[in-house]
């Protein structure tokens, strides 16, 4: 009986050590414990375990609220009717309010396909599992889009000094160009920090800061220049409403991409209809999708990797000392 007891203990104990391997086969480095990195190109690897996949009957798809949801949910509409076509599923519009809110329904499962601002992509990454996989770019090429800090003529604001003692606007706390680029900015170029040099406001959205500015209810703002573009051409503003008192180098925009646990070969359709994607009708026409982000000077969607692309904001995060920890 002692003999048996102790070959128990035995097979336990080495059951255990065989264990530790399956442990240390998981590296996740700043994802959230529910992920894992085996491939190291800092998204959430999908599960290996088929079960766990997500195969839904409607795909969900968000746009990064940094507008009035209800335009971009037309403006979508013949991209999304594409992706019907590829994926053979049904797809909805999701109109989101905040990226707190986008962030939530992707961690929760209810969101498959989107599309997360420059900021709020870390953190969609490490918390969400987002698989971050194109971006919107010129026919030439070129992406991005440059951080501005705006004012209305007529305000005294003439150059960023001039903001001491009085109001910006930022967007919210996980935007790019709506609050981290320009804190690191403010902080490293010209040694103002906010609540001692001057007073922080959140509008929640770039045109909210940009119409706040345009109306005089906000001194200064901090936007991203691509949305003021869109919203000049659509007559929302004009030009001649606010001033540029500083530009940024150029940024990653909207990063598009799928949860990391959608069936991997439905995975592969949504990528398909992203870069099978014809900006122009049969009839030639634009699309919808053309119309709108034309004005932006955007027409193709362009392969990109998390990894590489969204450093320089890895980098501001690290600045402003932002962690990717999920709440």
């Amino acid at each position: 009986m002692k003999a048996l007891f102790k070959k128990l203990i035995l097979s336990t104990s080495l059951l255990g050590l065989l264990a530790l391997p399956a442990l240390a086969e998981c590296p996740r480095g700043d994802l959230d414990k529910r992920y894992c990195d085996v491939n190291g190109d800092l998204v959430a690897d999908a599960p290996t375990d088929s079960s766990k996949w997500l195969d839904p009957d409607t795909l969900i798809f968000a746009y990064t609220p940094v507008e009035d949801p209800a335009v971009y949910r037309g403006v979508w509409a013949d991209f999304l009717d594409h992706m019907e076509k590829v994926t053979g599923k049904k797809v909805a519009f999701f109109p989101v309010q905040s990226n707190a809110a986008q962030i939530e329904a992707m961690r929760s499962g209810r969101l498959h396909v989107a599309g997360f601002n420059t900021g709020s992509n870390p953190l969609a990454v490490n918390c969400a599992g987002f698989v971050s996989f194109t971006i919107m770019a010129s026919l030439n090429g070129h992406f991005g889009y440059e951080m501005e800090i705006i004012t209305y003529p007529g305000s005294g604001i003439n150059k960023v000094e001039d903001i001491k003692g009085k109001q910006l606007a930022f967007t919210s706390p996980t935007s790019n160009s709506g609050f981290k680029a320009p804190s690191a900015l403010l902080k490293s170029e010209f040694g103002m920090i906010q609540d001692r040099d001057f007073t922080a406001t959140f509008s929640g959205k770039h045109d909210n800061s940009i119409m706040g500015v345009a109306h005089k209810d906000y001194a200064a703002a901090s936007i991203a220049n691509s949305v003021k573009f869109r919203m000049i051409s659509r007559n929302v503003i004009k030009e001649s409403d606010v001033k540029t008192i500083y530009k940024s180098q150029t940024f990653p925009t909207t990063g598009f991409g799928h949860v990391y646990n959608l069936k991997p070969s439905l995975a592969e359709k949504v990528k398909e209809s992203f870069f099978s994607f014809k900006w122009d009708k049969a009839d030639g026409t634009p699309t919808s999708l053309k119309v709108e982000f034309s004005k932006s000077n955007e027409g193709q969607f362009l392969p990109i990797t998390y990894k590489e692309f969204w450093a320089v904001i890895r980098t501001i995060d690290k600045a402003n000392n932002v962690s990717y920890a999920c709440k």
